[in-house]
């Protein structure tokens, strides 16, 4: 059975209180407790009136005021969204659900919602590591906050088969592929591969294909090394001794 205590809801400066409490009575429906609020300091009165039989979940919400720091203590996390970014793939939610079976059952998990109305921002889309969509009807443009959070989370606590047996290693946390990822950047500007016409852009994408991976500590220390012997560059080679002259 899929441990849900390892689960974080992450919503992203919601608008509406009315939706904050609905995402909890969704939580609650589903097994679920460690809601997290980006953007806010705390909740208005209408959250509670929503939130029917979830006022646990309300109570021990903690409000963040980034997404960085709502999931540092992440090894996976999941954004929700219909907007696509570069060559990283948005997958359908079944899918995103899938991955996450491919992890360890002790990997924690945040699960990221944006704002009702303009979604996650392209910065937050690239803090996750894997994207989805919640199929619909073509003529929709979205799911309400609410449903879209409740939806997640049945696919994920009430799977019609057993998840499949793990078949990735445990990834850093995410505060640590963050400071992995920025390390990396670094190397690469001392290695002159960026410059101020191609910085953001290169940025973006060592960000996109590092969190695309989900390092491990073992992944880190391989590149690491690799960046580092980069930077010393190629060893001279040693004359070889001189043996002595054979007599004619």
């Amino acid at each position: 059975m899929t441990d849900l205590a390892r689960f974080t809801v992450v919503l992203v400066r919601p608008d509406s209180p009315e939706n904050i409490g609905l995402a909890a009575r969704g939580m609650a429906n589903t097994g679920f407790s460690d809601l997290r609020i980006v953007g806010l300091d705390k909740l208005e009165p209408p959250a509670w009136r929503t939130a029917i039989h979830a006022e646990s979940v309300i109570e021990a919400a903690r409000f963040f005021p980034s997404l960085e720091e709502a999931v540092s203590d992440c090894e996976i996390v999941l954004g929700s969204t219909a907007r696509a970014r570069h060559d990283f793939p948005l997958v359908p939610l079944a899918a995103a659900v899938g991955r996450i079976a491919e992890y360890p059952p002790e990997t924690r998990v945040g699960l990221v919602f944006g704002n009702e109305r303009t979604g996650l921002t392209q910065e937050e889309i690239g803090r996750t590591n894997v994207r989805f969509h919640i199929p619909q009807a073509a003529r929709q443009p979205s799911y309400n906050l609410g449903v879209a959070v409740t939806l997640t989370l049945h696919a994920i606590a009430f799977q019609d088969a057993p998840p499949p047996a793990a078949r990735r290693d445990l990834p850093l946390s995410h505060a640590e592929q963050a400071a992995a990822g920025r390390r990396f950047r670094d190397m690469l500007a001392s290695l002159g591969f960026m410059h101020e016409t191609n910085r953001a852009f290169i940025a973006e994408k060592v960000q996109d294909i590092f969190f695309r991976m989900a390092l491990t500590a073992k992944d880190r220390d391989v590149i690491l090394a690799m960046f580092r012997k980069a930077l010393e560059g190629p060893r001279e080679r040693r004359p070889r001794a001189l043996g002595r002259k054979e007599r004619p």
